[in-house]
């Protein structure tokens, strides 16, 4: 048999196996079985390069294989893994101390976990005993994780066919400037009224609340929910009401935390310092590490009540080194400004594909966290989901990897690595270009 006969038999045999033993749990897996990545590529059974522009799941920040995280892992898998969770190492206590003092306010004490899930239902659970309280509060097209409290306070999916949520799980409109609904028919981006929206968002809360507000959990940008901005100025509006009532502002940056927005923290845009923030996937940079960022206060009114959140892989030496050395390259190599600038082009190309396709309706984001929605016609703004699997499954034939939003919208999240070169931003852009041509 010829070489392509062999690997293609290869495949064919793979996806049998795969088809008789693995679970599915997203959607349907993607035709092509990858063998190696490395930078800003990832690589099939054919040897095909593929341009990633999702980051594997926005995770690989720093590309794939960095040679400085290869060689922090393969150093410390060597000689220190992992340890009972209340056993310390130096790397846990460097990691939390580093991420206290880059962190915005005053979020000084730290716990390190492997998911983002996981860190988001350790902070609700803290924000619940330190309050008192336990009702949470969401945004409608948020996306928190798929576990216990996370999944309680996602809105944008997964929450049909499971059962009750938790109780006091409560939902406001998240503030989509694109398809703006408050304000009678006709409102546009221009006048659309946030304020008044959040003010009867909040005055639906408290007739709901049966007295035990806890927390606020949000986004900074809601990037399964859309790749949705908040206007400038919501969050400071949303923190005053969390004050008002006596809640916690909790914010969930694992997607735009740690430069890839333009600011090492997508909230310092803003000036709101959260009483607690999570991490997870930029900070292992592709290894599963997460961490829980809260305030001395928070952090001692939990200890003082009992707090408990015991797991496996809390405080392994190992990721937290990881995480350390991640940190390292995105101050030293200035991620964050490269991530502003690349950000600048990245935009203005896909900007100049909406000038150019009239199903692309509208471009928004910052930094290296874009979205790029697909429509019918711009009129109506009415999705187009199918266009935009049809573009994504082209982009695909022609070489790149990029990410469609789940939620019926036709809204391409493009988050490629923070190191990615502007030969490869407009590599992506030429490819998004030909895949409009070929299916629009």
């Amino acid at each position: 048999m010829a070489p392509d006969s062999l690997a293609s038999a290869a495949d064919h045999a793979f996806w049998q196996r795969a088809r008789r033993h693995l679970i599915r749990f997203g959607g349907e897996f993607q035709p092509m079985v990858i063998e190696r990545a490395a930078g800003s590529y990832i690589y099939d059974s054919s040897g095909r390069a593929i341009l990633d522009f999702a980051s594997g799941q926005m995770s690989a920040i720093l590309g794939h294989s960095h040679p400085e995280i290869v060689a922090t892992v393969r150093h410390w898998v060597g000689e220190l893994d992992h340890l009972y969770s209340s056993i310390l190492s130096r790397p846990v206590v460097d990691l939390a101390e580093m991420l206290a003092k880059l962190a915005p306010g005053k979020l000084e004490r730290v716990l390190l976990l492997s998911t983002g899930g996981e860190s988001n239902d350790a902070a609700l659970r803290m924000a619940k005993l330190a309050s008192g309280g336990f009702e949470i509060v969401g945004l409608s097209r948020s996306w928190h994780g798929v576990t216990g409290a996370a999944s309680a306070a996602t809105y944008n999916a997964s929450r049909r066919g499971y059962g009750p949520s938790a109780p006091g799980s409560l939902v406001i409109p998240a503030p989509d400037r694109y398809r703006p609904t408050f304000g009678g028919k006709g409102v546009t981006p221009d006048s659309y009224d946030w304020r008044g929206e959040l003010d009867y968002a909040f005055e639906l809360v408290d007739r709901q609340s049966t007295g035990s507000l806890a927390a606020v959990i949000a986004e900074p940008i809601l990037s399964s929910g859309g790749v949705i901005e908040p206007p400038l100025g919501y969050f400071k509006a949303l923190e005053a009401k969390c004050r008002e009532r006596g809640m916690l502002l909790v914010f969930d940056e694992a997607q735009t935390g740690l430069g890839r927005t333009g600011t090492l923290f997508a909230c310092e845009r803003d000036g709101v310092a959260p009483d607690l923030l999570t991490l997870s996937k930029t900070l292992g940079a592709g290894l599963p590490l997460a961490a829980v960022l809260a305030t001395p206060e928070v952090e001692e009114r939990c200890h003082e009540r009992g707090f408990l959140f015991y797991t496996t892989h809390a405080n392994d030496p190992l990721p937290a080194a990881v995480g350390l050395k991640v940190l390292e390259i995105i101050l030293r190599d200035k991620l964050t400004e490269r991530a502003k600038s690349a950000g600048v082009r990245l935009r203005a190309g896909l900007e100049s594909l909406m000038q150019r396709h009239e199903v692309v309706g509208d471009i928004r984001g910052r930094g290296l966290l874009l979205g790029m929605e697909l429509v019918r016609d711009r009129h109506s703004r009415a999705p187009a989901p199918d266009l935009a699997g049809a573009v994504m499954a082209r982009c695909r034939e022609l070489g790149m990897s990029t990410s469609v939003i789940r939620g019926g919208l036709g809204v391409f999240r493009i988050a490629p690595p923070i190191t990615i070169t502007d030969a490869e931003i407009d590599l992506g852009l030429s490819i998004f270009d030909q895949a409009l041509r070929d299916c629009a």
